[in-house]
């Protein structure tokens, strides 16, 4: 039973003429990952000094840090250990543990929550109290009355300062240790001297302290760092939400009853039970019972499924009605549902074009900040000839221009936007694909398996009489070839019974053929019943001597195909059908779906070449395909998407995956993309505004160091909420 066109064969698979390479390379030892857990880490600063520790290192391939995580992915050769990581980065000042897979990553992150909201409870107890005793001094309270407030303030705020403070003093000295700056050393300084120069004025009976300052500087400081925490925790990454599915325990069926085993015990074969309302634990298939099964979570589709014998199901879906017998195919590491969970981690930590911008003006922050500082501090002396004025003015300016709002511009728009296309069903693979899909103008398409679900579907059954229809019935239900089963479903669906045919036997590469009524019968290629092959895919029926039936087929549309090509077009950019199929059926389905542009029988070198031309003529290609052809094109696109059911090699070179089968995501991701490089834009306006007018005012000594610490967190909140207005 065979489609009457046939494509030429090559020789080999590209799979065989690598063969051999493959072999030699797995006789070689592989690298290997290791994760790393950075509890310390919280900007982009710290990114890219963890990143360069970590390359520098002989033997590592590659490090990628996952801020939203605070981990790193180290591709390293077999001889480097979890234990060097950790030692060398302790030695450039940050702090490292080799990371349990098997620990859930949710209670390092509860945990540091809970760090940050005692010590910003501790902060904010002090700073009222001393605020407290500060209105006795506004009020006009001189001599012994004033310096005792002043020393009842010190004995509250310093111990309350030492301890509030500690994230942001860890950080620095471990900074100052490896030789390098970040923004918690100017932070540190600042809060020092705002303590030092009040000590100083309280032991000489001075007229003013900023103990209030201090104490005030490290409550608005943890709060900013806070909301910073819990804007990554509301704008879960895909990562997390992917682990979350993640079951650690499964019922495995024995022959001596059932028993309760860790989900990573299974082997293939194993035979497990999902009761309802259970997650299920394994990629699988159903053996026995039927259910409704929730793929909403995994794959975004919003309308449970049905599940009966047969019926294949992955690791994190719901069984929603009845208990599930299901063959274990893949367990642990080794389920769909972990792979993805890992390329997600993986790419979550990719960085965008922004952000490198982002990293660059941090890495020029802190030398900046510190000279400023120097140079008000040594101005203002000059001038004044008060050391407590220029000191005070020092703090101010180091706490003013702290590049928190700078370090969180992209980070917080990224997460927040990946979590919003996650729900809806698109994976982010790589940090920047955000930005280049907002700049995409042209939409490149793959057909067969991308806006197809690459399964056949016949067309015009109608024309045919229902006895001729009965025949084919029988003689299709007798093959299993692709085009004979989608025929059997489609004629059983309207209806019809099979006729009764005798001898029913088929010829491999040729049909199926019997005897009907006494009459010979086939079904099959156009050659073998004496038929003209036409330029589409079709397979015919013969009933003796009566002339070939056509049968056609046409490639089953995926779920929100139209309407996604009609989306594209209505936003005014430019859809192209690229294809390796004849030219008859893609101009045939181009002309289905709305599609002027087409282009048919293209190899895989000619795709990625169209895609090269196009970029050269300025276009911003999004390439979407799903085929080992079509992987050199989505390598070369300005961004690309690849759907879950497309090849490894489509997939990993992809930035984007679409979790379900329907297309519809990718007019969201074009609409969640713009917003979230509009948010970045806006983030950084806001940054540079915030900079602009605050760092002359520090200078000139309108800002007091408690002013300093208001401003700087202002905006640093400012940048967090915008970026949460994605959600």
């Amino acid at each position: 039973m065979t489609a009457t066109f046939e494509h030429p064969k090559p020789g080999a698979c590209a799979a065989c003429n690598v063969a051999p390479a493959a072999e030699h390379l797995a006789e070689l030892p592989k690298d290997a990952t290791l994760m790393l857990s950075l509890p310390g880490i919280h900007c982009a600063g710290c990114i890219s000094g963890v990143e360069r520790a970590l390359n520098a290192l002989p033997g590592v391939r590659s490090a990628r840090v996952n801020l939203t995580l605070r981990r790193a992915a180290v591709e390293a050769a077999p001889e480097i250990t979890a234990h060097d990581l950790t030692q060398l980065l302790e030695r450039a000042g940050y702090e490292a543990h080799e990371l349990d897979p098997g620990v859930l990553a949710t209670t390092d992150a509860d945990r540091e929550g809970r760090d940050l909201l005692m010590r910003l409870a501790v902060a904010f107890f002090a700073m009222m109290n001393v605020m407290l005793l500060s209105v006795a001094v506004w009020a006009g309270a001189e001599g012994v009355t004033r310096d005792m407030m002043h020393w009842i303030s010190a004995a509250i705020a310093i111990p309350a300062v030492v301890f509030s403070g500690r994230p942001f003093y860890v950080s620095a000295w471990g900074a100052l240790r490896g030789g390098r700056l970040n923004m918690d050393v100017p932070i540190t300084l600042a809060i020092v001297l705002a303590v030092g120069t009040s000590l100083y004025e309280t032991m000489m009976s001075g007229h003013h302290a900023y103990f209030d300052a201090a104490i005030m500087l490290c409550f608005f400081l943890l709060g900013g760092r806070y909301l910073d925490h819990r804007t990554r925790a509301s704008a879960r990454s895909a990562a997390q939400e992917l682990a979350a599915l993640e079951v650690p325990r499964a019922l495995r069926v024995t022959a001596s009853g059932e028993e309760t085993v860790a989900a990573a015990e299974l082997a293939v074969g194993d035979i497990v039970r999902v009761k309802p309302g259970g997650r299920i634990p394994v990629d699988g298939i159903v053996t026995e019972g039927q259910s409704e099964l929730d793929r909403s979570l995994m794959t975004g589709e919003s309308l449970p499924v049905y599940a009966g014998p047969g019926t294949e199901v992955s690791a994190g879906e719901v069984n929603l009605t009845g208990p599930l017998m299901v063959e274990v195919r893949a367990a642990g590491r080794d389920t769909s549902l972990h792979r993805i969970a890992d390329l997600v981690a993986v790419a979550e930590s990719g960085r965008a074009n922004y952000n490198s911008l982002a990293d660059q003006a941090a890495k020029l922050y802190a030398p900046g900040v510190h000279i400023l500082a120097v140079l008000a501090a040594v101005g203002w002396w000059i001038y004044t000839q008060d050391l407590r004025i220029s000191l005070n003015i020092a703090a101010a300016v180091l706490i003013i221009t702290c590049p928190c709002a700078l370090g969180l511009a992209v980070p917080a728009v990224t997460t927040a936007a990946s979590g919003r296309l996650f729900r809806k069903g698109l994976l982010i693979k790589d940090g920047t694909a955000l930005e280049r899909m907002s700049e995409a103008d042209t939409v490149v398409f793959d057909k067969t398996g991308t806006l197809t679900t690459g399964a056949p579907e016949p067309v015009g059954l109608d024309s045919h009489p229902d006895e001729a229809m009965g025949v084919a019935l029988a003689l299709a239900e007798a093959s299993s070839h692709p085009l004979a089963e989608a025929l059997s479903g489609a004629l059983r669906a309207r209806g019809l019974r099979p006729a009764r045919i005798e001898g029913a036997t088929e010829a491999p590469g040729y049909g199926v053929e019997g005897i009907w009524r006494g009459k010979p019968v086939r079904l099959g290629r156009a050659a073998w019943v004496g038929a003209e092959a036409p330029d589409v895919t079709a397979t015919f029926l013969k009933l003796g001597d009566d002339a070939p039936r056509a049968i056609r087929f046409t490639d089953t549309l995926r779920e929100g195909a139209a309407e996604t090509v009609a989306a594209l077009k209505a936003s005014g950019r430019r859809v192209i059908l690229l294809s390796g199929d004849t030219r008859g059926a893609v101009q045939s389905f181009a002309d289905r779906i709305g599609i002027e542009e087409v282009i048919a029988e293209a190899l895989p070198q000619e795709k990625a070449a169209l895609v090269a031309q196009l970029s050269e003529e300025g276009a911003r290609v999004l390439m979407v395909g799903d085929g080992l052809n079509d992987t050199a094109a989505l390598a070369a696109a300005h961004v690309s998407i690849s759907p879950a059911s497309a090849l490894d090699a489509a997939r990993t070179a992809s930035d984007m995956v679409l979790m379900g089968r329907s297309l519809a995501p990718i007019a969201d991701a074009y609409t969640t993309s713009t917003s979230a490089a509009r948010r970045i834009r806006e983030n950084f306006t806001i940054a540079t505004v915030y900079n602009v007018l605050a760092v002359p005012l520090a200078i000139a000594g309108l800002a007091t160091p408690l002013i300093a610490a208001l401003a700087m967190s202002l905006s640093s909140i400012t940048v967090s909420l915008n970026a949460l207005r994605l959600k």
